[in-house]
């Protein structure tokens, strides 16, 4: 076990174990029977030890499989994301950060393999997300609580499954929590090829609005426009574009948006607030330009306009397990009518991780990055 003490000096497999599995994982003495293996199990995770650089604190180690309990899932993890969240999180600026040494990767599916003596509403071959972010979702597989999973068709495509729990769940919240939009209405969005912006696209083309997406200019400006007008975007519009003068006879033509969503913020988000109707919100959920939102007081004044803020992990303490199933089927609905596919992907093995990191990281890239456990 030369991997274990590298990870954690001196410690037992055992303590290495637990020290990467959260406390409902932990759970002792096992309930007496139970459909798993007794044979103890390899599992290849990626983990990091220190906050940094995720290029350089993550590694690819191999850990013990925990025992199950009565109350627990045997998962095998079929695919894991990289988001930025993901990053945030290893860097070590995130509202939520899990104790070191920690298993990286908040979102993915995995298979069930098998399940303790008391666990009802899932059974082995379903396919499982988290319900929460800390689960350390890049592993090959892991013992988890049956209240750490949701359960999620299996007929719906694979990478539409390892990417439904957090951007089309945000995506889908704003788009409802904040105004009452009526078909026609129109929203505009910056970073609009994230994966929460192209879910906001067929959301909102779903519900009948009309989307005003703003993006980077860059080489490919035309490539990037036609695609996320095949997604369901009524207009594209680069950041210079949205500063010109012409953008007001725009208007003429396309209601101004009651909402508008900023993953951006700096002078993106002061844009996206001049252009909002009177009475808009602005709801704020990335800050990509690490700058702060800027509001001029006349906007207040005379447009009454209201700032508010959207992370689904508190949306998520503010309703039931039920709610968020209830959620997630809903978007289910939608990816089965055809109406929500999953954002472009590139699919790395597990061992690739590095370049799957490197790349989530670099500018312009439309691509999300998936990590295959297989």
């Amino acid at each position: 076990m030369w991997v274990c003490r590298a990870l954690c000096g001196a410690r037992t497999p055992t303590q290495l174990r637990r020290t990467l599995l959260p406390a409902w994982d932990r759970r002792r003495p096992a309930a007496a029977s139970y459909s798993a293996s007794a044979e103890p199990s390899r599992v290849r995770a990626l983990v990091y030890e220190h906050h940094g650089d995720p290029a350089k604190v993550v590694e690819l180690k191999n850990l013990e499989l925990a025992a199950m309990g009565g109350s627990d899932v045997h998962v095998k993890m079929l695919a894991a994301p990289v988001n930025p969240a993901d990053i945030n999180m290893i860097q070590g600026n995130y509202g939520i950060l899990p104790k070191l040494p920690a298993v990286g990767g908040n979102e993915g599916v995995g298979q069930v393999v098998a399940v303790g003596s008391s666990v009802t509403g899932v059974k082995p071959g379903d396919w499982v997300i988290p319900a929460n972010a800390g689960l350390g979702t890049w592993r090959t597989e892991a013992v988890f609580s049956k209240e750490a999973l949701i359960r999620v068709p299996n007929d719906i495509p694979l990478q539409s499954a390892a990417t439904v729990g957090v951007n089309p769940c945000t995506a889908y919240r704003m788009l409802m929590d904040f105004e009452q939009l009526r078909p026609g209405d129109s929203v505009i969005q910056n970073a609009s090829n994230s994966g929460v912006g192209q879910a906001v696209i067929q959301i909102a083309a779903a519900l009948g609005l009309r989307t005003i997406n703003v993006v980077r200019d860059r080489p490919d400006i035309q490539k990037l426009t036609d695609r996320l007008k095949k997604m369901g975007a009524e207009h594209v519009i680069t950041e210079e574009e949205l500063r010109k003068h012409e953008m007001k006879n725009f208007f003429k033509d396309v209601p101004r948006p009651r909402l508008a969503l900023n993953c951006v913020g700096g002078k993106s988000s002061t844009e996206l607030l001049r252009h909002l109707a009177p009475g808009g919100t602005m709801v704020t959920y990335g800050g990509m330009a690490k700058q702060p939102v800027i509001a001029s007081v006349s906007l207040f004044i005379f447009k009454d306009v209201k700032l508010r803020g959207f992370w689904l992990s508190q949306w998520k303490k503010d309703h039931s397990p039920e709610q968020f199933q209830g959620l997630i089927l809903t978007l289910c609905d939608l990816i089965r009518q055809g109406q929500l596919m999953a954002p472009i992907c590139s699919e790395l093995p597990l061992q690739d991780y590095q370049r799957a990191l490197e790349t989530a990281m670099q500018p312009f890239v439309s691509s999300k990055q998936i990590l295959t456990m297989g």
